[in-house]
């Protein structure tokens, strides 16, 4: 009798021992299961994350302007473009002046075009009317460097100090107010600075600027014919020339003529946003 229940006994214990095993069998394969099952969730949420920041980011990538390091810089006493270690030399700078008057548009598009970029320098008084706020806003907006050219494109040496403030000051505030960024390039009406406006425009961050030549100003080159041949085959074209045109009509006309033939003889277009800036040069 006692070995019976020994023997129920010892039985009753292996069964109990097995049933223990395989549930902790059976607890061990399911928590490594709802790890397995909880680490690829994660996995999935984080994949997911990973795409959503890989959308967004390159959406922000187009937005988010990037710093470019300058290539270039202005040469203080002749006003001509000088590479910066081993930039290419055989450039040209193309600006335009008193922009936007009639044609500063279409040339910003025929420049557009032609992938040849310029720094657009607006006079306060052309950019009165909120269609030509939208103009300079779209020129802006095509990657163009927009600069100032005073107000009234006014001599500053004929304005007290108070005036020549008030015509480069309010070009700036105007021209941040439509594009959202303030000019860092000044050119004085007729290339006449004075000690005051020099002082005023580095004070305002912007670098003086006035030209290499320039000849659309001049009554015999004011046609398309005449002034496309001058501004390529002048003999004062050579590295680094900083070339003076106006927003005119033949100037408009000729302006393809006058890219492709630079070009034709081996120059490529500055980008004035690679021209070392004076916030450049306190950075050091």
């Amino acid at each position: 009798m006692k070995k019976g229940l020994l023997y129920i006994s010892l039985l009753s214990m292996l069964l109990l021992a097995a049933c223990n095993e395989e549930a902790t069998k059976e607890n061990k394969d399911n928590d490594e299961q709802s790890a397995l099952v909880e680490e690829n969730a994660e996995q999935f949420e984080s994949d997911e994350e990973q795409q959503k920041i890989d959308v967004d980011g390159e959406s922000q990538g187009q937005d988010e302007p990037v710093e470019q390091i300058p290539q270039y810089e202005l040469n203080p006493k002749t006003f001509s473009i000088q590479p910066i270690g081993d930039a290419n030399p055989k450039v040209v700078l193309l600006t335009i002046d008193d922009a936007p008057d009639k044609r500063a548009l279409d040339m910003a598009k025929t420049l557009k075009k032609l992938d040849a970029p310029a720094i657009f320098f607006v006079n306060g008084h052309f950019i009165a009317t909120d269609e030509k706020k939208a103009i300079l806003k779209e020129i802006h907006d095509m990657g163009f460097t927009i600069g100032n050219h005073t107000q009234t494109h006014a001599n500053l040496k004929t304005l007290s100090e108070e005036e020549q403030r008030e015509e480069i000051i309010s070009v700036n505030d105007l021209v941040e107010e439509i594009t959202g960024e303030r000019p860092r390039f000044f050119r004085a009406p007729f290339g006449a600075n004075t000690d005051f406006s020099k002082a005023f425009a580095l004070n305002e961050g912007m670098q003086v600027m006035n030209w290499s030549y320039g000849y659309d100003f001049e009554k015999e080159y004011m046609t398309k014919e005449r002034i496309a041949d001058i501004m390529v085959n002048t003999e004062l074209l050579r590295n680094g020339s900083n070339l003076l045109m106006h927003d005119r009509d033949w100037t408009a006309d000729a302006l393809e003529e006058i890219v492709n033939g630079l070009r034709d003889k081996g120059y490529e277009f500055v980008d004035p946003k690679l021209i070392k800036g004076l916030d450049d040069e306190q950075r050091g």
